[in-house]
């Protein structure tokens, strides 16, 4: 597909991940102390952003020795260079902000954002999920990548083969078990999505829990041992009982909530009944090209689109549009 890689998280190009320096600690030492460094902060998984001249976001970077990264303090992760200058994260969840709201903080999408009073005037921390389609391109593989790592040691401080407390090493890129030595690294786990057609229609689905009316592709994870292809053929029997015969590759997308890499498929179902597991999904029908024509112009009465900035979304689109190749 040759527009896969323009597909949000898709990547910008300019973020050198410079792998053999995270091991490198006297030179990461001097980078650290360089004027030209800068730091991107995350909160509790949201990014540090600000408005830009052009209606968009920016990510907003900080000085390494800003006094907000010093004094909380936090995981930091190097990311590598852009433009030749250094780029960190930094994970600064110790922070705790006056007036919390956590009615709805760390929920499928957060609409808080929270400010803080040392940070820039309209700079704010928000939810990823909320602000992605207003990022550019390179600055959404910054904060893919940063989520996602900051996430992963969140949730991996101890040992999985022991027990032990784990350490941070290689500028994030890894954690150490110093009981069973041990070394553990970032994890992505492999997720299909599949466009399966039947002539002019396509098969939709939703989960419990979405918004009203929201239809989107079938997807599962995939199951060890398992291929990309043999993932879609089993998803799609056990949510909808639909048989699938071919399957092709189209495009992949990180999914950085919290560690996901979406590989986009298209199949071809070779029977047209539908038998939903009301365990896997809440529904599934299939819909036609023209319907979902009038889905994407929000003018079917019962049905809305994925969001935007998912995959499901970019896919179907192209589909609609021919442009799947």
């Amino acid at each position: 597909m040759k527009l896969a890689e323009t597909v949000t998280f898709g990547g910008g190009g300019r973020l050198d991940r410079a792998g053999a320096l995270r091991g490198d600690s006297a030179r990461l030492t001097q980078m650290l102390a360089h004027a030209d460094t800068q730091v991107v902060p995350f909160w509790r998984g949201k990014p540090l952003v600000i408005d830009t001249d052009a209606g968009g976001l920016a990510l907003l970077r900080l000085a390494v020795g800003h006094p907000v990264l010093q004094s909380i303090g936090g995981q930091r992760l190097f990311l590598g260079l852009e433009d030749s200058r250094p780029i960190w994260a930094q994970d600064i969840s110790g922070w705790q902000p006056d007036d919390l709201d956590t009615a709805t903080l760390d929920t499928f999408l957060d609409p808080t954002e929270q400010q803080h009073p040392d940070l820039p005037s309209g700079s704010r921390f928000a939810e990823l999920r909320a602000i992605m389609t207003r990022l550019d391109a390179h600055e959404c593989e910054v904060a893919a990548t940063a989520r996602a790592v900051l996430s992963w040691h969140q949730r991996h401080g101890f040992c999985p083969s022991c027990g032990a407390a784990s350490a941070s090493s290689l500028s994030g890129w890894q954690r150490d078990c110093a009981a069973c030595e041990t070394h553990h690294f970032p994890r992505t786990d492999p997720v299909v999505i599949m466009l399966i057609t039947h002539g002019n229609d396509v098969l939709v689905g939703r989960s419990p829990g979405w918004p009203e009316g929201m239809y989107s592709l079938l997807a599962g994870f995939v199951e060890p041992g398992e291929t990309l292809e043999a993932a879609v053929r089993r998803e799609v029997v056990e949510e909808a009982g639909v048989a699938v015969g071919p399957v092709s590759y189209l495009a992949s997308q990180p999914w950085p909530f919290p560690a996901s890499l979406m590989f986009g498929c298209r199949g071809e179902a070779a029977s047209r009944e539908i038998t939903i597991d009301p365990v896997e999904i809440e529904d599934a029908l299939w819909v036609s090209r023209e319907r979902m024509a009038a889905i994407f112009e929000g003018i079917d009465p019962q049905i809305s689109a994925p969001r935007d900035g998912a995959i499901a979304r970019f896919i179907l689109w192209h589909w609609l549009t021919d442009q799947l190749d």
